[in-house]
């Protein structure tokens, strides 16, 4: 689309769901800026199942449910959550809307949903904290120089952020066959904020009949257990470890000192192939029991899938792209109103089902 639709100043009616905010997104930001705001790694096999998995499980109502006095409330690390949806960390917001994450901020705020802040935002971590009055997390890419990642981890502690989501499953990017055929490249106006001045990112290139990756200097820098056993030396922020697929994985991040898992397969933005993110929840809550809260990201489109992400064993989920096609559509109004339908959903969903707390939600809930 070479001349996007102006943001929108108000909600119309004809926005009722998710996926309407994604057809209202589609036509206010860039071709090139959608590539990579929408897409998934090589033929986008993930990124559909984790749709689809949520769309396989169904269901069970009860009736004369009392449902007096419930709510939504639960507490991580000391922490009081409204609700169990937080915003997951995502690059670049200002490819959505000019005012970047701190549209977002404002937005999470006012839905009342808590913020995972990544490192390469297009602000900076602490103009976000300056502009959010809801829990803020950090995200964190283990950087190959240490000093660059102690500081980032100093910067959070330092304005506010309650823990540390740290990504595990991204060594390298994933192939992204949209991105190519747009020639997907950040506008000089947009940047990594957090990283301003830090050395730029290591690149690798190989002549014909050469390995592009392997024994290269990407794979040598790679973090590795190592690296994560010296980070939870440095700060006494709860760490959780992002991109969690397996029970073997989950066990050995809390074996080494994290505070609790996000099941996640990078929204299907690294390796596709990968089964869905809801279909490995059970076993790795199976493993993790409540030594650990164990959250969920991949695949949120409504508040019933909140629900059966929880009945499976999530604490809370977080999601991506549906709060960025809002805002991509409406600013920090469409990230509210995202997390407002969400929640409404969610509210409906545990009514119609019998469950007045989300404590109350388990497997009985639903049938596999």
């Amino acid at each position: 689309m070479s001349n996007p639709l102006p943001k929108l100043q108000a909600i119309p009616h004809t926005i009722a769901t998710v996926g309407d905010y994604e057809i209202a997104a589609r036509e206010r930001v860039s071709e090139s800026a959608w590539a990579y705001l929408s897409g998934g790694a090589s033929d986008e096999v993930t990124l559909a199942r984790n749709t689809r998995a949520f769309s396989q499980l169904g269901l069970r109502t009860r009736v004369f449910a009392d449902l007096a006095e419930g709510d939504t409330n639960l507490e991580l690390f000391g922490r009081s959550f409204g609700l169990p949806i937080l915003l997951a960390p995502v690059a670049f917001h200002r490819l959505a809307h000019p005012d970047g994450e701190l549209a977002t901020a404002l937005g999470a705020t006012a839905g009342g949903a808590g913020l995972v802040v990544s490192t390469q935002a297009s602000i900076t971590l602490e103009a976000v904290a300056d502009q959010a009055a809801t829990p803020l997390w950090f995200q964190l890419y283990i950087q190959p120089d240490r000093n660059v990642t102690l500081s980032l981890v100093r910067r959070a502690e330092a304005a506010g952020y309650g823990a540390l989501v740290v990504t595990a499953d991204a060594p390298i990017s994933g192939f992204r066959p949209r991105e190519q055929r747009v020639a997907f490249r950040l506008p000089p106006e947009i940047e990594a904020a957090n990283l301003r001045g830090a050395p730029p990112p290591l690149t690798h290139t190989a002549g014909a009949g050469q390995p592009l990756l392997l024994g290269s200097p990407l794979l040598a820098a790679a973090a590795t257990w190592r690296d994560f056993a010296w980070l939870r030396s440095q700060t006494s922020l709860p760490i959780l470890v992002k991109g969690v697929m397996t029970a073997e994985d989950a066990g050995r991040a809390l074996d080494e000192g994290a505070d609790g898992v996000v099941v996640s397969n990078h929204g299907g933005r690294v390796l596709d192939g990968q089964p869905a993110s809801l279909d490995v929840l059970p076993e790795i809550y199976d493993l993790v029991g409540d030594r650990a809260p164990v959250l969920f990201d991949g695949g949120v489109r409504n508040g019933g899938d909140v629900f059966k992400a929880l009945a499976l064993g999530a604490r809370a989920v977080l999601i991506g792209r549906p709060y960025i096609w809002g805002l991509a559509a409406a600013g920090a109004v469409g990230v509210s109103h995202v997390i407002h339908m969400l929640r409404a959903e969610l509210e409906a969903t545990m009514a119609l089902t019998g469950r007045r707390r989300l404590s109350e939600i388990d497997r009985t809930a639903v049938r596999c």
